[in-house]
């Protein structure tokens, strides 16, 4: 016998998520193959662009397992995904924090969804209303420019956990709107790191969590594309 590698735990009335989980991480592997055999035209960065306006490649599951597993560990009751897209980690980030709740009835858990492209933000609502009104219940979808929609409505208890699954480019801007609202313990996952190291936004995020002046705590976890965790430990005087 190995020790089983998937955490979640589904109530009888969550049965059917997982085999709608399945089934999405499913469509996810294949739009990205499709990626990797895609061409594009002198303009590459406007094609990718327009390729990827109707894809959503998904937090991989294993990604989702572990940050799953986090949120219970830190019984995190405030969460913020950056980058939704088609809202499958969302589905995850929601399970966790209502089984948080389970635990502990007295909190009030929320998950703080963003996704820029309409009809992206469309169609997660939609798997969101698939998978049940008590996921549905516990996301709070900032539709928009999360520079924006992230400056008010954070929960007064502070951020437990921050996911970066969105643009390098962006990465950096949404940690700094959201750090006012860190406290020690905050704890920050980045998907990519190894990957996409090279490009700009990563760059200046890694710059700014590698700077002990602005009291991050970071290691790179060895999956596909390398997974950052950074702690929030406290800005140094």
């Amino acid at each position: 016998m190995s020790l089983s590698e998937n955490p979640i735990t589904y109530t009888p009335s969550q049965a059917h998520i997982a085999p709608l989980l399945s089934s999405l991480h499913a469509l996810s592997l294949e739009q990205e193959s499709q990626l990797s055999r895609a061409s594009f035209g002198p303009n590459k960065a406007a094609s990718f662009d327009a390729l990827m306006q109707d894809k959503f490649i998904a937090l991989d599951e294993d990604k989702c397992w572990f940050v799953y597993q986090l949120l219970r560990a830190k019984n995190a009751s405030v969460v913020v995904e950056a980058g939704t897209s088609f809202g499958v980690s969302t589905i995850y980030l929601a399970l966790a924090v209502l089984n948080i709740q389970r635990d502990t009835p007295s909190i009030s858990p929320t998950v703080i969804a963003t996704e820029n492209e309409p009809t992206k933000a469309s169609q997660a609502r939609a798997y969101w209303r698939e998978a049940g009104p008590d996921v549905e219940g516990v996301i709070d979808l900032r539709e928009g420019d999360l520079r924006e929609t992230l400056k008010q409505g954070i929960p007064s208890e502070g951020v437990d956990v921050l996911l970066l699954d969105i643009w390098v480019d962006m990465a950096l801007p949404t940690l700094r709107i959201l750090e006012p609202h860190f406290k020690t313990g905050t704890t920050i996952i980045t998907d990519n790191v190894t990957s996409s190291a090279g490009k700009k936004g990563y760059q200046e995020l890694f710059a700014y969590l590698n700077d002990p002046a602005n009291g991050y705590s970071n290691v790179v976890l060895p999956y596909k594309g390398g997974l950052g965790l950074s702690v929030f430990t406290g800005k140094k005087a």
